[in-house]
């Protein structure tokens, strides 16, 4: 049987719950132990037993990809070899769909996201209603963490607008990460045996504020005076280990992306639409111009915009390949037709 050290595996996210898990796989060896994948780079891993850190790979038998987060029994071999034969199945997994369409899990085992937006020019309320998306459809709870308050303009007028605009039982934190009060004000979310991950784009400060929660050296940079972004100082997604006990995951900006969600998912980060849309006139309402549309009127306009777009991405993505053939050429159709009904009104012939 597996043996668990519950003290040291504590320290990098282990609960009664994910001990359990790990205890009922099976070992052909007995010269076997837990550890947790921390860093992937490529073919090769970092995993952590709690006390140490081991370079691993993943026996073929394996047949699928790793993420940052798994939980692994690794098997130690002769000449200081380390192989990963078990994996346990997620207990949550947060993913994203590429431009391509292709389904990539970023993070897995956590519990809880900190959507990191900062309070400069990088402040985009429809790019965190996508981070609150692909959260949200992940049973991941999430916290919106405002960052750079020492230097924020306007900070009260920005406040209010993310108030109004998202859901109020989501938390909403505003924090200067260079200052130790940082660790106060998320300790609600930091408790041991708990793992967080950052999300944000670059330049949000996530490597700062790792930095203040686990006394790391991640390595930071200088964002562009004219919007704000950053140059990606962090490349790779990586778990380090908090000074309260959780341990939190950095990951790198995300650039391009959707959620990887279906409909009834959407509707979670969006449920003020979705409870408004049941005294719409029509079942099938769009909320764009039908008549007794109960949505329009109470909802920002450019929030509803961002719903209307994400909804458009999350019926693509669940498209087949023929289903998105046969769309494209519905579309061109209906552009030919439009252009003929302009030339006509042009008296273009």
């Amino acid at each position: 049987m597996i043996e668990i050290d519950f003290e040291s595996l504590g320290s990098i996210g282990l609960t009664p719950y994910i001990a359990q898990q790990l205890l009922q796989l099976e070992t052909a060896t007995a010269d076997v132990f837990s550890a947790r994948i921390v860093e992937i780079h490529g073919e090769w891993m970092l995993a952590h037993s709690g006390q140490s850190e081991y370079r691993v790979r993943a026996l073929p038998a394996l047949g699928f990809g790793l993420a940052v987060g798994d939980w692994v029994i690794v098997e130690s071999r002769p000449n200081n070899e380390y192989w990963i034969s078990q994996c346990m199945e997620p207990v949550t997994q947060i993913s994203r769909r590429t431009q391509e369409g292709k389904r990539q899990v970023l993070v897995t085992n956590v519990d809880t996201a900190l959507l990191v937006m900062g309070l400069d020019k990088d402040f985009n309320l429809r790019r965190m209603e996508r981070y609150l998306a692909i959260v949200q459809a992940a049973q991941v709870i999430p916290v919106i963490v405002l960052t750079k308050q020492d230097i924020a303009e306007n900070l009260a007028e920005k406040l209010e607008q993310i108030e109004q605009r998202l859901p109020a039982h989501i938390p909403i934190v505003a924090v200067n990460a260079l200052h130790e009060s940082t660790i106060m004000v998320l300790a609600p979310w930091l408790r041991k045996g708990q793992t967080l991950v950052l999300l944000g784009s670059s330049g949000a400060g996530k490597s700062t504020l790792t930095n203040r929660l686990t006394s790391s050296a991640q390595a930071t940079g200088d964002v562009r005076k004219d919007d704000s972004k950053g140059r990606h100082t962090t490349t790779s997604r990586s778990l380090h280990q908090c000074t309260t006990g959780a341990c939190i995951i950095d990951t790198p900006g995300l650039r391009s992306w959707s959620p990887d969600v279906d409909e009834e998912s959407l509707e979670l980060a969006f449920d003020d639409i979705a409870t408004l849309a049941m005294n719409c006139r029509f079942r099938n309402c769009e909320h764009r111009d039908e008549p007794g549309c109960a949505v329009r009127e109470f909802v920002d306009a450019d929030r509803l915009h961002n719903y209307q777009k994400l909804l458009r991405e999350v019926r693509r993505s669940q498209q087949t390949a023929l289903e998105r053939i046969d769309e494209r050429a519905k579309w061109k159709v209906l552009h030919k037709a439009a252009q003929v009904r302009v030339r006509e009104k042009r008296g273009d012939y």
